[in-house]
């Protein structure tokens, strides 16, 4: 049996997905910014896949750029906000995806801004009342929070923090990779100005996806040489990675209440069977609150067996991801666990989830859990 319980990592792409991004690779193949026939073609289905995507979050197709993915994305927003916007301070957290946090340590390195790390709660929720201390006393700051933590799952409260950022006049810009296609964002009801999506996290394809960019912020193009994406990202564009992205997006909204009810109620089951069965089962982050539904992470105890647990689910054909905090450092474990001061003595797993699981893969994970732990199995 083969269960992939890691689509926090990447999806699978969907059929109908498949078949949309096939047209492109085999018909309507033409460079976009070619004049013939072929070119046009294509030309304007980007043009309608932009205006799709645009109108999932309520922006103006202008306001979309299409990228390699969210670290381009994530990328792009940082190094364009202080190259084009005048930032010397930066906001983000200890919690955050090393697309955010790289480019922002390495330009504190470079002297280029000052970089302040806010406060991150044991439960994994950012301290806002640091947030607004840390904003009160700096000059015109750069947030970056993301709105769902990649490990922990955990929610950020997306249109509060928007507002402590207008309060104090700062740039926002939110790592929102894990909940396009997952929520419903409307970026004209929060204060934002960039956001950032990756088309393989909703059964799209990798090596796609897309920056927002709020049209009142005037920045200048990471990538030069030549001017596609409306001069903001040269090189020819991905032309089916962008129609795959656009069709997984619709295919995401079309049925976002259907897909969330059902994959919530395989997260809530994976809790109660784990409380169940193993005694003293702890949860990273705040499962059982303001959390991503597709993401439980789940702190086991402790076992001899640690190292080698995921190997050992993966022989089983369960897929996961997963690791420990950093206990030493000669450690390198996770760096989200680390700040949330997660026990480095107990091995954590990350399961999560999608419209293509069921209760069976979450029954059978269990039980060879339990065969791991040496526990009593159902016979």
């Amino acid at each position: 049996m083969k269960i992939y319980f890691d689509s926090a990592a990447t999806t699978s792409l969907d059929p109908v997905v498949i078949e949309e991004m096939l047209k492109y690779m085999k018909d309507d193949y033409g460079n976009p910014s070619s004049t013939h026939a072929f070119g046009r073609r294509t030309r304007a289905a980007i043009d309608l896949a932009r205006k799709r995507v645009a109108g999932h979050i309520n922006a103006e197709p202008g306001e979309i750029i299409f990228t390699s993915g969210g670290t381009e994305a994530d990328n792009m927003a940082i190094l364009c906000s202080v190259n084009d916007l005048g930032i010397t301070h930066a906001i983000t957290s200890a919690i955050e995806h090393h697309a955010v946090l790289y480019p922002l340590e390495e330009l504190a390195a470079q002297g280029r801004i000052k970089l302040s790390i806010v406060n991150v709660k044991s439960d994994g929720h950012i301290d806002l009342d640091h947030l607004k201390e840390l904003l009160a006393t700096n000059e015109r700051s750069f947030v970056s929070l993301m709105h769902a933590n990649n490990e922990l799952g955990n929610l950020l409260p997306i249109k509060e923090v928007g507002e402590i950022c207008r309060e104090y006049n700062a740039v926002f810009h939110s790592d929102t990779v894990q909940t396009i296609a997952h929520y419903n964002l409307n970026v004209r009801d929060i204060y934002i100005h960039f956001i950032t999506c990756a088309g393989h996290k909703f059964h799209g394809p990798k090596g796609c996806g897309f920056l927002y960019v709020n049209n009142e912020v005037k920045v200048k193009p990471m990538i030069r040489g030549g001017a596609q994406e409306r001069s903001m990202r040269a090189g020819t564009e991905n032309v089916y990675g962008i129609m795959g992205l656009a069709k997984a997006l619709d295919l995401a909204y079309e049925n976002l209440d259907e897909h969330t009810a059902y994959i919530s109620g395989l997260k809530d089951y994976m809790i109660s069977r784990l409380e169940e069965n193993f005694p003293g089962v702890r949860f990273n982050g705040d499962a059982k609150g303001a959390s991503l539904y597709t993401v439980l992470n789940v702190c086991l105890p402790e076992t001899d067996k640690k190292e080698t647990l995921l190997f050992n689910l993966d022989i089983e054909g369960i897929s996961v991801s997963g690791g420990s905090a950093c206990s030493s450092g000669s450690n390198v474990g996770s760096h989200v666990l680390t700040a949330i001061g997660s026990d480095p003595n107990r091995p954590s797993v990350r399961f999560s989830f999608s419209k293509n699981n069921t209760r069976e893969e979450i029954d059978y994970a269990i039980e060879k859990l339990k065969v791991i732990y040496e526990l009593p199995v159902v016979a």
